[in-house]
């Protein structure tokens, strides 16, 4: 059995996506330095998960070149099937209840100014895993005081009292993807509902207005510039501060395939419109994830707040 297969059982038996070569834009160097493997290793001896590593980010080399990991908790599998991500699929881990304090020990460790903490979706939790998350938080607060915390949840579908139990944990800043534009989430993100994803961040800020939010998209699915600039609409009416958007790439031959890839110059064009429409803060780029330069970008948004502020 293949490798894919191993980690997708449910993709085994569909046809192969041929992947798509990368244009020159986009390649990067695999991870070599002496800073990657010592991240890797404190992830290791902590048995702590990151997305870093389960959903195949290119910027892993670069990221743990500085020690900034994005940790994974609420375990390794999945319990939903989106046709874009590279997480296992399946039966879900059993909870570790020492998960958080090893988070926090591993940002105390690596000496974070800034985490994000994320999650796969845990459907077969009553909470749909809040209170891990909170408790996460809690033990970073401990151990860490100093480090802002960034985190990026589920939708929490059908999931009552979850969102405001992770609002209340008081984290820096609320982070949930919205990862595609709406005629697309049949096929990408068949388990959720992007209006379910709106009114998760349009919560956040009515019960903590002060609290910033964030959400994402990738684009090169087969989306097209009115249904992006739709998106950002969307979100600027759920008062969101931060939008990152990010090119597309297929892990594997069993995920969907790339429609495309967006050369840089149309990234930049969106990040203009974005900051036109209202975001204190835009990252884009062929290479763009929630995570990457979080910390810095966190830092950006906190001074865009400040200047709106002082401004009015």
């Amino acid at each position: 059995m293949s490798e894919p297969e191993l980690r997708h059982p449910e993709k085994a038996h569909k046809p192969d996506n041929p992947v798509a070569r990368k244009p020159a834009w986009i390649r990067v160097k695999a991870p070599t330095s002496p800073e990657y493997h010592e991240t890797r290793r404190l992830m290791r001896e902590l048995r702590l998960n990151t997305v870093c590593e389960e959903a195949a980010c290119p910027n892993i080399g670069e990221c743990w070149k500085q020690k900034h990991a994005t940790v994974m908790i609420l375990g390794s599998v999945c319990t939903r099937a989106c046709t874009f991500c590279n997480v296992a699929t399946g039966k879900p881990d059993q909870l570790d209840p020492h998960e958080p304090q090893h988070v926090a020990e591993a940002v105390a460790r690596l000496g974070l100014s800034h985490i994000v903490v994320t999650s796969v979706d845990r459907d077969d939790l009553r909470d749909g895993g809040a209170e891990h998350f909170v408790r996460t938080i809690e033990a970073i607060r401990a151990l860490a005081p100093g480090t802002t915390i960034e985190v990026l949840t589920p939708d929490f579908l059908k999931k009552a009292g979850a969102i405001e139990a992770v609002v209340a944990g008081r984290p820096d800043i609320y982070n949930h993807n919205l990862e595609t534009v709406p005629r697309l989430y049949a096929e990408v993100r068949p388990g959720a509902r992007y209006f379910q994803s709106l009114r998760l961040l349009d919560r956040v800020k009515a019960l903590d207005p002060a609290m910033f939010t964030k959400s994402g998209i990738m684009v090169g699915l087969g989306e097209d510039k009115a249904e992006v600039l739709q998106v950002m609409d969307d979100l600027r009416a759920a008062d969101v501060d931060f939008l990152t958007i990010g090119q597309y790439l297929q892990p594997t031959p069993k995920h969907r395939a790339v429609h495309r890839f967006v050369p840089p110059e149309e990234f930049e064009s969106y990040r203009k419109m974005a900051y036109g429409k209202g975001f204190l803060m835009v990252s884009a780029s062929p290479l763009t994830r929630s995570s990457y330069f979080a910390g810095e970008d966190f830092a950006k948004l906190r001074a865009a707040r400040a200047e709106k502020l002082a401004a009015s």
